[in-house]
């Protein structure tokens, strides 16, 4: 092999490690009809546990009490549900929202107060989940978030999971609620199809979550005690953990999609970078703290009675935990190609971004399908969620002609050869542009003159580039040893059940 058809594999390689997230999603979608048939409901039952719900609430004032009016409504039996609100020392009303709602349902409402707070989200619920376990009323015990509206049937769609003594944590769709959501919250709406109601099916049919909804956890008493009778504080990810350690422990954890629960997301994508920011580290932490469980043997110490070591979980997890790395090696590979061997540079690229295109063409599809009170919502979203500058690459890739000469002659251009080159090249480069151009969208949202620029260019860059230049971040900032802070999306009660 020559020197020259070296480079070309290497690079070739490359541009192939981009292959690994695509088809990693499309077998997860093509797992999602499976469900229908392999799923935990038929060893499902009626069952109505007793259920303390533990509330982390830290200046909640806006929107705790839609949330608690909605939790005395459920379709439950009043006598076997106790609501403990764990009050982080607030300095709003919330402790004055709490109390009327309290006086409102004496008995059901519990105010719980920290005197000292800002110790982050895992020490206050730790602090409710001690009172619920000092005495054994409690049978079963639900996590949720302040702001989040639980559809009437949602918990009882989840405790018939708990009736199989083998599951010890059940988890629901959190679908975005709010009332008039901006592009941002519905560009989150979309996502949340992807990543509960499409991916959490698949995680059923292959035994293994990823992950408990932080705002939709509920754990039977003895998988409660089994892990330790507390949410881990070591990392920002204690619903991830908690779901790793109950199946490392040989109890299952079920999604179910029945159960509704409603949440107000942000609507800015300075917002949303906190948010997933602290979501991102915490994956970085999991993935580094779980290194043990990745790809063993099912029969080894640790991985019996549990699917997380698999391949098909494994792989799964790390294309998306390396989705960045793995869109800017294709692009160097591709970028790398085009100076080597310009023909094979472009069949490469022409093979990537056919099997992209396919892959977006189903998934998107299929996302809508699942959920059609979101699609009505966020179908455009849905369409623009890689950006219009990958749908432009996907035609590029389909229909070569169209940027080498039709769409230049329809813009009144003539490409030079130079011209030709960069945009070749650009369009090669385009998962690292798109990237980079994530972070100019964030900046121009924070300023004053050009903000109104954010929104446009959100949909030419597209939502999931964003959240990889998220990961990019967390990865540098973990790195660095940056502050791992709790730090609170603010909520404004936007939500409607």
């Amino acid at each position: 092999m020559s020197w020259r058809d070296a480079e070309v594999t290497a690079l070739v390689v490359l541009v192939a490690l981009g292959v690994g997230p695509v088809l990693a999603g499309l077998v997860q979608y093509l797992l999602v009809p499976v469900h229908a048939v392999r799923n935990h409901l038929s060893r499902a039952e009626p069952y109505l546990p007793r259920v303390v719900v533990v509330v982390p609430a830290w200046n909640e004032g806006a929107v705790l009490a839609a949330s608690l009016e909605r939790l005395m409504r459920l379709s439950y039996p009043p006598g076997s549900l106790r609501v403990y609100v764990v009050d982080d020392a607030s300095t709003d009303d919330t402790p004055q929202v709490v109390a009327r709602k309290a006086a409102e349902h004496p008995g059901r409402i519990v105010h719980l107060r920290r005197d000292q707070g800002g110790q982050g989200k895992a020490h206050t619920l730790n602090h409710g989940i001690a009172h619920a376990l000092a005495d054994d009323w409690m049978q079963a015990l639900l996590i949720m978030d302040a702001d989040v509206i639980y559809r009437p049937d949602s918990l009882r769609r989840m405790t018939r999971h708990l009736a199989d003594p083998q599951v010890g944590a059940v988890t629901a769709f959190i679908r975005e609620g709010s009332h008039r959501p901006g592009t941002v919250s519905r560009f989150i709406g979309y996502e949340y199809v992807t990543a509960q109601a499409a991916a959490r099916r698949a995680q059923n049919v292959l035994g293994a979550v990823a992950c408990l909804a932080g705002g939709a956890q509920l754990h039977s008493r003895a998988n409660l005690e089994a892990v330790g009778g507390r949410i881990d504080t070591s990392t920002l990810a204690e619903d991830t953990f908690t779901t790793f350690l109950t199946q490392l422990d040989g109890r299952r954890v079920v999604f179910e999609p029945a159960a509704v629960v409603l949440a107000e997301e942000p609507d800015s994508v300075r917002a949303l970078w906190k948010q997933r920011l602290r979501w991102a580290r915490g994956n970085v932490q999991i993935t580094s703290r779980f290194r043990d469980v990745w790809f063993r043997r099912p029969f080894s110490a640790r991985g019996a009675g549990h699917r997380l070591s698999s391949l098909t979980f494994g792989g799964i997890w790390f294309s998306v935990y390396l989705l960045p790395v793995a869109m800017t090696l294709a692009a160097l590979g591709l970028v790398g190609l085009y100076f080597v061997d310009s023909v094979s540079a472009r069949h490469t690229f022409q093979a990537l971004w056919w099997l992209a295109a396919v892959a977006y063409v189903y998934i998107t599809v299929t996302t809508l399908l699942l959920d059609r009170e979101t699609a009505r919502r966020s179908w455009f979203q849905g369409l623009m969620f890689p950006g219009l500058g990958a749908l432009v690459v996907m035609l590029a890739a389909w229909f070569p002609t169209l940027w080498q000469e039709d769409l230049p002659s329809a813009l009144g251009l003539h490409l030079t050869p130079v011209g030709l080159e960069v945009w070749t090249l650009a369009l090669y480069a385009w998962p690292v542009l798109s990237m980079a151009a994530a972070w100019l969208v964030r900046g121009l949202e924070g300023t004053r003159a050009l903000a109104w620029l954010s929104r446009p260019l959100l949909y030419v860059v597209g939502y999931g580039p964003v959240l990889c230049a998220i990961t990019l971040d967390a990865y540098v900032k973990q790195a660095r040893g940056a502050s791992t802070a709790w730090a609170k999306t603010e909520k404004t009660g936007r939500v409607v059940g």
